[in-house]
């Protein structure tokens, strides 16, 4: 991923995030229906995910950017016309997974467990399935006994999926299945084994912002002195160390790396090191992240603020 080119411009939402081929798609998902619309959509998405081959970091975020898109009328007639194919089966499952997490609940457990086991036996060595069937087992809040080997077949076929980490991440934070500790526990054991520069670069700031909102929600003194959390050691070290290796040319090339940075911008602002920012924001070159930009208002207006008031 280049992350200092010709891109620049007004600060606009962008779900692909570089990704152009992914971006059409997801455009075209989003536009009104006409005659036939339907059967081209299905050929766009099994074409991008088809020219993904077998890098699995880019194939799940364009499975994940485009199911967020995607109509239930599109992953159904992929399958109508593919039964025996396991990207339709996937798709679909992602498709139910996205609106279950939406809604709070899955409307069909039982159908779309079985749907990432089937896509599973299909295409073994795809990740996407087993990832698949990790959000499911934590939308259902199901015991980590159950949750821990699926997240082992994810891992065992793509070890650093950014995605299956997000997942495990939420399932273990104490608003959902786990703790405080647990969080700590997984992000020590990610930091410690992961390369520097592989897509689940992200997982430790992710983890940081995330205690931060916790903090700021709580209220009383501990909110007002949310701020100082960002001046620990091992949190100011963590900072430091990404600000040094994410903006070096080519350093970060996973789909998601811009995601990162929108986070590190983030992380940097709430830490009041704007100078710092300011970097980064010229890095992300416009395109915005909902989250967690949208946590404090319109994410674009957001990022667009901060923007300035770093770059003055």
């Amino acid at each position: 991923m280049p992350i200092f080119g010709p891109r620049r411009g007004t600060p606009r939402l962008a779900p692909e995030l570089d990704d152009a081929a992914l971006g059409r798609v997801r455009k075209q998902l989003e536009a009104a229906s006409s005659p036939g619309a339907l059967s081209i959509r299905v050929d766009q998405v099994e074409q991008v995910l088809r020219d993904a081959g077998t890098d699995w970091d880019r194939r799940m975020h364009r499975l994940v950017v485009l199911a967020r898109a995607a109509d239930p009328a599109v992953a159904q007639s992929w399958r109508r016309r593919h039964p025996q194919q396991p990207d339709p089966v996937m798709f679909g499952a992602w498709v139910d997974l996205v609106r279950g997490r939406w809604q709070g609940a899955l409307a069909d457990p039982r159908a779309l467990i079985d749907d990432c086991y089937r896509a599973a036996d299909l295409a073994p060595d795809d990740p996407g399935p087993w990832v698949a069937l990790l959000g499911a087992l934590r939308t259902m809040a199901r015991p980590l006994n159950e949750v821990l080997p699926i997240w082992r077949e994810a891992t065992a076929r793509d070890p650093w999926n950014r995605e299956a980490h997000l997942q495990m991440l939420g399932y273990l934070s104490p608003e959902e299945c786990g703790s405080h500790v647990q969080v700590l526990d997984f992000v020590d054991s990610v930091r410690s084994a992961v390369p520097p520069d592989a897509p689940t670069a992200g997982v430790e700031l992710i983890a940081l912002v995330e205690r931060h909102l916790r903090t700021v929600s709580s209220g009383g003194l501990n909110a007002l002195m949310a701020t100082r959390q960002w001046a620990q050691p091992q949190v100011a070290a963590a900072l430091d160390q990404a600000l040094t290796d994410w903006l070096k040319p080519g350093f970060l090339t996973h789909a998601a790396a811009i995601a990162d940075l929108n986070l590190l911008a983030y992380a940097l602002v709430q830490a009041n090191r704007g100078l710092d920012a300011a970097q980064v924001f010229q890095a992300i070159g416009g395109l915005v992240t909902p989250w967690p930009w949208g946590l404090d208002g319109d994410p674009v207006r957001q990022f667009t603020y901060w923007q300035g008031r770093t770059q003055r």
